[in-house]
């Protein structure tokens, strides 16, 4: 094994799962700009993550779908202007 690759100093981080709102305290070496005010009146640094156990579908159960046709469709409406700049016409038959 390599010596002196691993973090020295871990530090209790508050961790916030954005997709339910639901924070638990860990040890970290992470840095973080943001902090939060804890259950216990102590202020600790913030990390927000998009999922955790709280809300990946393997822990759950849950399945949370996600709105992707919407995005698709702003997608090709925002850019349907330049399908028209960048398509060729077709040769007619007998070219």
């Amino acid at each position: 094994m390599q010596k002196d690759i691993h973090p020295k100093e871990y530090r209790k981080v508050i961790f916030k799962d954005i997709s339910n709102d639901i924070s638990f305290m860990s040890s970290s070496c992470a840095a973080s700009k943001e902090t939060v005010t804890w259950e216990d009146g102590n202020e600790y640094p913030l990390i927000k993550l998009e999922i955790s156990s709280s809300s990946h579908p393997f822990f759950t159960g849950k399945m949370k779908f996600v709105d992707t046709a919407g995005r698709i469709d702003k997608f090709n409406k925002k850019f349907a202007k330049f399908d028209n700049l960048t398509s060729k016409p077709e040769p007619e038959e007998g070219e």
